[in-house]
């Protein structure tokens, strides 16, 4: 039997809501930040089958929610592509050669890297309580690309914007690349036991329309239509955050079977806007559940009633924010499971 959370993004609606959050399994835990304390980098966890399983389990055996999500990285492609891929201690992620200043074919694939990914999901499959669904998950292509353009992470991806102008053919061959690679990542995430995989676009609104449809609606409509023919019965979860008005078309065109929402977006709207019957993720902002103030319950009541006509997975807006105290995540348990719609 498909737990609530499968059965949920396959389309059928409960009274209740399935609950997961993004990032999850990381920084807010002191179960985690004790195990990285011994385990060294991030990326080093990362590719520890063994500890990155335990890492994705942790929420799972503090909180009981409804869905594990792989504790990984979106930069894993890039880095199978043939980047060289560190951590950099409150900096974030560097990637090596950039793309702005090199080519693809300058680089040397090793696509033994998603062997330790996948190993992570036969763990944590075999180790998960029955009903609790396995999330695998990737960067969409867009994301992945401004990371592996700038060689880091920026606010605006203005190198990868830039070169969208500029030379929209070395962009295509870059995004057609990503995509290829997506779709074999993802596919044999699900081959070694992922139930429900989603796709990460967290750079997707600082792009105007019709890059939009070029550079997030193209890729991920070919990524999902490909996994739908090699796994028909695999729901993917699109989330394309700051999507805003662009959400109902991406939504529409991509051929995913869920959409996460981010917390910018008035539920009442995406609720009139998406197409009927589609499964919906969201949208808390996560800053609120970190604040903790007296607005938390209500909120999570107005998302829930907004939402209570069609399948909803109760989510947060983008990843939860590592200061979150514990306590808040408790009482955001307690006001979903304890409501009455």
């Amino acid at each position: 039997m498909p737990g609530l959370l499968l059965d949920t993004l396959n389309g059928t609606r409960h009274s209740q809501v399935p609950l997961w959050l993004m990032r999850q399994a990381g920084r807010y835990l002191p179960e985690y930040r004790e195990l990285r304390a011994s385990k060294g980098g991030f990326l080093a966890m990362a590719y520890d089958s063994e500890a990155a399983c335990e890492i994705t389990l942790q929420p799972i055996d503090r909180f009981g929610f409804d869905g594990a999500i792989l504790f990984s990285d979106i930069l894993i492609v890039p880095h199978a592509l043939g980047q060289n891929l560190e951590f950099l201690a409150g900096e974030g992620p560097r990637l090596s050669p950039k793309l702005v200043d090199s080519s693809l074919d300058a680089l040397t694939r090793d696509p033994s890297r998603y062997e330790p990914i996948y190993q992570t999901v036969r763990l944590c499959r075999k180790r998960l309580p029955e009903g609790v669904t396995m999330l695998g998950f990737a960067g969409s292509p867009w994301t992945v690309a401004t990371y592996m353009v700038a060689g880091e992470g920026s606010r605006d991806q203005h190198e990868a914007r830039a070169l969208a102008y500029r030379d929209p053919g070395a962009l295509q061959a870059i995004i057609d690349t990503i995509a290829e690679q997506t779709i074999t990542y993802l596919s044999g995430q699900i081959e070694a036991g992922a139930e429900a995989v989603q796709l990460f676009d967290s750079w997707a609104g600082s792009l105007a329309p019709d890059e939009f449809e070029r550079w997030v609606i193209a890729p991920n409509a070919r990524i999902v239509a490909a996994l739908a023919e090699m796994h028909p019965h695999t729901p993917v979860i699109g989330f394309p955050k700051g999507a805003g008005e662009k959400l109902p078309a991406y939504a529409r065109e991509t051929g995913v079977k869920a959409v996460g929402v981010d917390e910018t977006l008035d539920p009442a709207w995406v609720a009139r806007e998406l197409p009927a019957g589609m499964a919906v993720q969201g949208n808390l902002d996560p800053l609120l559940l970190l604040a903790g103030s007296d607005q938390l319950e209500k909120r999570v009541h107005t998302i829930l009633e907004a939402f209570a006509d069609r399948p909803h997975v109760f989510n947060l807006g983008h990843g939860i924010d590592r200061r979150t105290p514990i306590a808040h995540v408790e009482r955001l348990i307690a006001a979903v499971r304890g409501w009455q719609g």
